[in-house]
C-alpha cells in the first residue's frame, strides 16, 4: 500500500465562484428536502440565535417556488394580518417559509413542521445555551461563514436526503478548511501524542487513523508502532488527504474512504484511532460497528478529542447533554452493542479520551 500518489491535488481555498456555487448547492439541497419530505410541510422555520436567517429564508422560498411548489414567505417580523390569513386558509399555500424568534419559539401552526437551524457564531451577549435549539431541529446548517454554508446534520426521518447530504457536505466543510487546519489547531499535537501514549498501542501493530484529516496523529502513531508496524490514514475528504500527504509521507499509507464503509478486510487491524469522529457521524452505532468489523479480537479503539465535552459544548453555546453519543452511559451502550468493551473514560476540560477493547468477532 503506497502513500497518496492517487489522491487528487485539489485547491484548498475556495475562490469567489466556488463560494457562490456552494451557497447555491446548499439552497438547492434545502429546497429538495422541503419539496420531497413525506406528507405536507406547511411551515418551514429558519431558526438562529443571531437573526441572520432572513436572507437564507428568502432564497429558500424562491427555490421552493421555482420547483413549482406553491410557497409564501413570512419574514421577521411578519405583519399579524399575514399570519392570520395563513392560519385561516392554509390550503391556499403548500409551503410557508418563516424566520425569526416568533416562529422558532412558537410557529403559528402550534407545531414545528420542519425546522432548519443555522449554527451561527455566538453573539457576544448571548446567554449560554443558545445552541441547544439545534438538538430539536430537523436540519442544522453551519453558518459561521455565510459565503460557505454547509449542511452539518439532517434528521434520520428525512431518509431521502441524509445519506447524500452526509457525503457531500462533510467534504465541503473540510475542503474549505484543509489549508489552514494545522495553523489553527497545531497546538493540539502534544495532546494527541499523550493520548496515543496512554493507549499503549503495541509495537509492530497495524493501526488505522479513521478520519485522519491532515494527519496530525500520524507521527505519534508511527512512533508507537515502531518500524515493524503499519499506520494507515483514512479520510472522506481529498483536500485533507492532500495536506496529510505533504506532511506525513512516508510515515503512513493514506486512503480515501468513508468511516462507515472502510476499505479494509474483517479483523485486519490491531488498533483504531478516531479523533473527533463519532459525534459527527449520522449514526454513531453504525460507525462503531464498522470500526469493530475491521479490528481483530482484543484490538483497541481510541476515541479522542483535544478538548473535553463541556468545553466543546461551551464553545458552541449549548448545554452539555448526557444523551449525546460521547456521554458515558450512551457511549458505554453504543460500544457494547457494536462489539466493544469500554475500559477507560476520561473527560476533563482539556481533552476527551475513551479506550475500548474489541470483545470478539461476531
Amino acid at each position: 500500500m503506497s502513500a497518496p500518489a492517487e489522491i487528487p491535488r485539489t485547491r484548498a481555498i475556495p475562490d469567489e465562484d466556488q463560494r457562490r456555487h456552494r451557497r447555491s448547492v446548499v439552497i438547492d439541497t434545502l429546497a429538495d428536502i422541503v419539496c420531497r419530505s413525506s406528507g405536507t410541510v406547511p411551515l418551514v422555520v429558519i431558526h438562529d440565535a443571531t437573526r441572520h436567517g432572513g436572507h437564507l429564508a428568502d432564497e429558500l422560498a424562491e427555490a421552493v417556488y421555482a420547483r413549482g411548489q406553491p410557497c409564501a414567505r413570512l419574514p421577521d417580523p411578519a405583519p399579524l394580518i399575514d399570519r392570520d390569513l395563513w392560519r385561516a386558509d392554509q390550503a391556499a399555500v403548500t409551503v410557508v417559509v418563516a424566520d425569526g424568534p416568533p416562529h422558532g419559539d412558537g410557529p403559528p401552526t402550534g407545531r414545528r413542521d420542519l425546522v432548519i437551524y443555522l449554527r451561527t457564531p455566538p453573539d457576544a451577549h448571548a446567554h449560554h445555551g443558545y445552541g441547544d435549539a439545534e438538538h430539536a431541529a430537523d436540519v442544522v446548517v453551519d453558518y459561521h461563514d455565510p459565503t460557505w454554508p454547509v449542511i452539518r446534520r439532517v434528521a434520520t426521518h428525512l431518509e431521502h436526503a441524509s445519506e447524500r447530504v452526509y457525503l457531500t457536505e462533510t467534504r465541503a466543510f473540510f475542503a474549505a478548511r484543509a489549508a489552514t487546519w494545522d495553523h489553527k489547531f497545531g497546538r493540539d499535537l502534544p495532546a494527541y501524542a499523550q493520548a496515543i501514549d496512554q493507549a499503549a498501542i503495541p509495537a509492530g501493530a497495524t493501526v488505522v487513523d479513521v478520519g485522519c484529516g491532515t494527519g496530525r496523529a500520524m507521527e505519534a502513531l508511527r512512533a508507537a508502532v515502531g518500524p515493524g508496524g503499519a499506520v494507515i490514514g483514512v479520510d472522506l475528504t481529498p483536500h485533507m488527504l492532500t495536506v496529510a500527504g505533504d506532511s506525513t509521507e512516508p510515515a503512513a499509507a493514506l486512503l480515501l474512504g468513508d468511516a462507515r464503509h472502510l476499505p479494509l478486510v474483517d479483523g485486519s487491524v490491531d488498533a483504531i484511532f478516531a479523533a473527533g469522529l463519532i459525534q459527527h457521524l449520522p449514526d454513531p452505532a453504525v460507525g462503531l460497528a464498522e470500526l469493530a468489523r475491521v479490528t481483530r479480537p482484543g484490538g483497541r479503539l481510541i476515541l479522542f478529542h483535544p478538548s473535553g465535552r463541556a468545553a466543546q459544548a461551551a464553545r458552541h453555546g449549548r448545554s452539555l447533554r448526557e444523551d449525546e453519543a460521547l456521554g458515558r452511559p450512551c457511549l458505554d451502550q453504543l460500544l457494547a452493542d457494536a462489539g466493544w468493551t469500554l475500559t477507560d473514560y476520561d473527560d476533563p476540560p482539556h481533552r476527551f479520551l475513551a479506550l475500548a477493547a474489541r470483545s470478539g468477532l461476531r
